[in-house]
């Protein structure tokens, strides 16, 4: 079973960057998309349904800002938008699809913003998500939780670490959720098989940095431990281009 992860950066944006003919070639099983920055009436029929599909969207209230989708082949058992009680989800940022193994959470993390302006909203997100997989957790749910994170967890996972201590993305307050994550039983999947530097998901726009791969390491797959021996593989996908974000792939024994 094949899983994508996209930051779109604008899925109107990518469209016209590729994307459609990127999506045809994954045959995918399902495809999750973050900071969409669309309604679903400004969204012609072949974005929202492409051959062999069903969509689900999850958009912000306020127009052309963040917004999470997911793309699958298979009929879920249940659909739902947010964290439940956790959170007050009015900026699009985390769909969940429940199937009959596992639940696919696709999470838009905020972004803390340069000034850490909204650092407390991130931790308060960050706290509220790591709830919500502990109540799927605690019924048995097995997780997958994909997405653009807004974090560089380790110095490997990022260019310049040490130029970026108090950068948002690689604030200590950021790592150490990230930290408390993972020890509280969550598996990376990437670095599960790649542990050596130099591989990211985003870069900036400025000329040079992407052909220099000057990046960070911000999207992921992540799945509860009791699921990890059902990770095959996961991959990231730097070639392909439309959007600062790369896509990432899981596949599932």
């Amino acid at each position: 079973m094949n899983f994508f992860s996209w930051n779109v950066n604008g899925v109107r944006a990518c469209v016209n960057k590729g994307f459609l003919r990127w999506f045809s070639k994954t045959n995918a099983d399902f495809v999750a998309l973050q900071e969409t920055k669309a309604q679903l009436d400004q969204l012609d029929l072949e974005i929202i349904a492409p051959k062999g599909y069903q969509s689900f969207w999850h958009s912000a209230q306020k127009k052309g800002y963040s917004g999470v989708a997911i793309y699958t082949k298979h009929e879920p058992v249940d659909v739902k938008m947010g964290l439940e009680n956790f959170f007050e989800d009015t900026e699009g940022r985390v769909l969940s699809l429940e199937m009959k193994d596992f639940v696919l959470i696709n999470a838009y993390f905020p972004n803390s913003q340069r000034d850490h302006a909204r650092l407390s909203f991130k931790l308060e997100f960050c706290d509220a998500m790591m709830k919500y997989l502990e109540s799927l957790r605690n019924k048995g749910k097995n997780i997958i939780l994909c997405g653009d994170y807004n974090i560089a967890h380790k110095e490997i996972d990022l260019k310049n670490p040490k130029t970026n201590t108090k950068t948002a993305g690689f604030l200590p307050e950021e790592r150490a959720w990230m930290d408390t994550y993972i020890q509280n039983g969550y598996v990376d999947a990437f670095r599960k098989f790649e542990k050596g530097p130099d591989h990211y998901t985003w870069w900036s726009y400025r000329p040079g940095v992407r052909e220099k791969n000057i990046g960070w390491r911000i999207d992921y797959f992540t799945t509860n431990s009791e699921f990890e021996d059902r990770i095959q593989s996961c991959c990231h996908q730097p070639d392909i281009l439309g959007s600062d974000h790369c896509p990432i792939s899981l596949t599932l024994r």
